[in-house]
C-alpha cells in the first residue's frame, strides 16, 4: 500500500518561505540537505506525518508557475479565525467562500498566496476534509 509523504515546490528565497509557512501554518523545518547545485528543506506540522519540501535551486531568482500548477491545502479548526489571522498578518489572501453544489455544502475555505505566488487553499475542518 502506497503512502503519501510530501509534495514539493520551487522557491526563490529558502528563509522567505520557511518564514511564510511557518507564520501561516506552524510548518518547522524538519530536515534540510545541500547539495551543490540546490537545497531541499522538509517542512512539517507537529500532528501529521505529511511534510512539504522546498527546492531550492542556486541561482534562480524566480519561477514561472505556469497553467499546470494546481494548488495545496490544508485544513483548520476554525475558518473564520484563521481568515481574521491571516488579514491581520498582512497575507494575500482571497475571499471566504462557502462552497455548495446546489443547496448541499462542500467546503468553506479560501485561498492564501506564498511569497512565490503558490496558491495554498484554507479549508474547515469537517465532513471529506479531516
Amino acid at each position: 500500500m502506497a503512502k503519501l509523504v510530501h509534495s514539493m515546490i520551487r522557491v526563490a528565497d529558502e528563509q522567505r518561505s520557511v518564514d511564510w509557512y511557518g507564520k501561516a501554518f506552524g510548518l518547522k523545518v524538519v530536515d534540510r540537505i545541500a547539495f551543490p547545485d540546490f537545497t531541499l528543506v522538509y517542512l512539517a506540522a507537529e500532528t501529521g506525518g505529511f511534510e512539504l519540501e522546498l527546492t531550492i535551486n542556486n541561482g534562480r531568482t524566480e519561477y514561472n508557475l505556469g497553467d499546470g500548477y494546481g494548488h495545496l491545502a490544508v485544513v483548520v479548526d476554525d475558518i473564520d479565525a484563521e481568515y481574521a489571522r491571516f488579514t491581520a498578518e498582512g497575507m494575500t489572501v482571497g475571499k471566504l467562500v462557502d462552497f455548495k453544489n446546489g443547496d448541499t455544502p462542500v467546503a468553506r475555505f479560501f485561498f492564501a498566496t506564498d511569497p512565490d505566488g503558490y496558491k495554498i487553499e484554507v479549508i474547515q475542518r469537517g465532513g471529506r476534509f479531516q
